[in-house]
């Protein structure tokens, strides 16, 4: 299976089938169209315009090059994760988190899709 990341995902489901999803309208499929793990790759070259939060289970961030500090929300602050270059990050199941990009990035996401909760920042 050949694809691009950044234009089909791959949803990893829990009997262990991975299944290609295309990336156009994924959001807007009813609840439940984004069960089990889901693996994205994204390019960035400004800060996300909202912050966002995964209630069905921790996200893991893959920072592929570039150089971005990640904002989580937890315990009532603010706390500030930085990658440069390459690195991750492990975001908290129901942690509100955004991204300010400080050059041009691309990410690799592995998350639960389902039920993900948007705000602006």
């Amino acid at each position: 299976m050949t694809l691009d990341p950044q234009s089909t995902y791959v949803q990893l489901t829990d009997d262990g089938a991975a299944t290609e999803v295309a990336a156009a309208g994924f959001w807007d499929l009813p609840e439940g169209a984004g069960e089990g793990w889901l693996v994205t790759e994204f390019a960035f070259a400004e800060d996300w315009p909202n912050w966002e939060m995964h209630p069905s289970g921790d996200e893991f961030v893959y920072l592929l090059a570039g150089a971005v500090d990640f904002l989580l929300e937890l315990d009532g602050a603010v706390r500030v994760v930085t990658l440069r270059g390459s690195g991750a990050v492990v975001v908290p199941r129901g942690t509100w988190h955004t991204a300010k990009v400080t050059a041009p990035s691309r990410m690799l996401f592995v998350t639960r899709g389902a039920g993900t909760q948007q705000r602006p920042d």
